[in-house]
């Protein structure tokens, strides 16, 4: 490289600038430096403040010329380019020059990217999302035998000695955010089957998961299990409750194992199925039965309580289902979940 340097130097200055500065980064990749020795080199060779972010951590690298980290105020960023590993957008690199940037701080950016994205895939501390969905589904798969198994977490970079958590996901978000979401701190696996999402961790707290987004977590430590588990738990989502965890289900997890056909001839499910063209009812049903209190469900729902009476009452005569009754609450409540999961 440096040959070819120095046989192109004198086509144009410039030319010779950009091929310096690949040359640069050419070396400090050979010698395998870490991270902040790349935001040195970078911070000194720009002659200003440069800066590295990994999504995944959050870690944040911010150095002046001098090599030294800063912790001065940051000035707003001249040039940025994007860290990209396996097509994953997993952090930021940038330059704080005053003034204009220059004509050098987009080639010096691009090779500080792909060099970081280097590191990062060698020694971490950030690992990308996104997994091969084949692996993910060896994992998951109660046909995969146990040393397929282990030697596919093994590859996704989870430590044989700690349980695989498994949650089925519907989202708009891309899956890599939801994953850096969930697990900020922690290594985090996802990829795309079929019409659901994959998620893996070691930890899944449901409290974590953003809005919009739906999510099943499975509770068994084996990962096929789990993930049959986090599969039905998703089906029992709603918007009130877009997240839901195996193990709270408890004896509810047994609708999912009755058949359609006999769900659908259940008269109760299709006095409920009758209400599908009225929201308002449905909504209304929906909050009573989330709450088991008229009052409760008139605050969910923004109404004064005598008209969620007026509502239920006439609902009532419409299911046949004496709602006010601990049973017919019951009813109402099986009726209304074994409606959802039908065909879901």
């Amino acid at each position: 490289m440096e040959a070819l340097a120095q046989r192109l130097s004198h086509l144009d200055s410039h030319v010779e600038g950009a091929i310096r500065v690949v040359t640069f980064y050419d070396t400090l990749m050979r010698r395998r430096v870490d991270l902040p020795a790349l935001a040195r080199a970078s911070a000194a060779l720009a002659e200003c403040v440069a800066g590295v972010r990994l999504n995944g951590t959050g870690r944040v690298i911010r150095v002046s010329p001098d090599g030294r980290e800063t912790s001065a105020p940051p000035l707003p960023a001249s040039t940025t380019v994007t860290i990209t590993l396996d097509e994953e957008e997993i952090g930021t690199v940038w330059l704080e020059r005053p003034g204009p940037a220059n004509l050098l701080d987009e080639v010096l950016l691009d090779r500080l990217a792909i060099a970081a994205a280097a590191v990062v895939e060698r020694y971490g501390p950030a690992r990308t999302t996104m997994a091969d969905p084949a692996l993910v589904e060896l994992v998951i798969s109660a046909d995969s035998d146990e040393a397929a198994r282990a030697r596919a977490l093994r590859l996704l970079g989870f430590p044989a000695d700690l349980p695989v958590r498994v949650a089925a996901v519907h989202a708009r978000l891309p899956l890599d955010q939801v994953g850096a979401l969930i697990c900020p701190d922690r290594l985090v696996k996802a990829a795309p089957l079929a019409d659901v999402g994959v998620i893996l961790a070691t930890t899944l707290d449901p409290v974590r998961f953003p809005k919009g987004v739906r999510a099943g977590i499975g509770a068994a430590e084996s990962p096929d299990r789990s993930w049959r588990q986090a599969r039905t738990a998703l089906r029992f989502t709603t918007p009130r409750q877009p997240v839901i965890h195996y193990d709270d289900l408890g004896a509810l997890a047994l609708l999912a194992e009755i058949p359609q056909d006999a769900s659908r001839d259940n008269t109760d499910v299709t006095a409920i199925a009758a209400l599908a063209d009225h929201p308002e009812d449905l909504e209304t049903l929906d909050a009573y039965c989330a709450t088991g209190s008229l009052r409760r469900a008139a605050d969910l729902l923004h109404l004064h309580h005598s008209s969620v009476a007026r509502r239920l009452e006439q609902l009532g005569k419409t299911l046949d289902i004496e709602l006010t009754e601990p049973t017919g609450l019951i009813r109402a409540r099986l009726a209304l979940t074994a409606w959802r999961l039908l065909d879901d």
